[in-house]
């Protein structure tokens, strides 16, 4: 089994090294389904004694959010259920980098310090067919 797994990984490189070869020669498009995700982690307002949906704030942030999946512009997002907390927010494909950290910062539960905020860019890299 174990050497199975080490040649799905050998394989799994050199097909990476590959695509990215190609990528940079123009051969093969680059996907195209980036997003800037929205990674929210506890701030120092954050109570760790305190159960997560026990928290002072948190429902600013969640109709913050809502507005955004009203507006058909959130896709995902909800809180990370291991003792770390925080959360991630998945914006549908299209909003971009600015509108989705303008967006961030406005949230109540940040400005209030309950949580932080990090924008990062991802590639939906698999998704189910339609």
């Amino acid at each position: 089994m174990t050497r199975w797994r080490g040649l799905l990984s050998l394989w799994a490189m050199l097909w990476l090294c590959a695509m990215n070869a190609a990528w940079a020669q123009g051969d093969v498009r680059p996907p195209s389904d980036q997003r800037f995700v929205v990674v929210h982690k506890p701030g120092p307002a954050w109570q760790p004694q305190t159960p997560l949906f026990q928290q002072p704030g948190l429902d600013k942030h969640v109709a913050h959010y809502r507005q955004w999946q009203q507006q058909g512009k959130l896709s995902l997002g909800g809180p990370f259920m291991d003792s770390g907390f925080g959360g991630m927010m998945i914006p549908e494909s299209g909003v971009t980098e600015d509108e989705v950290k303008a967006f961030a910062a406005a949230d109540p539960a940040v400005q209030s310090g309950l949580l932080t905020f990090e924008v990062r860019r991802w590639l939906v890299g698999m998704k189910r067919s339609p």
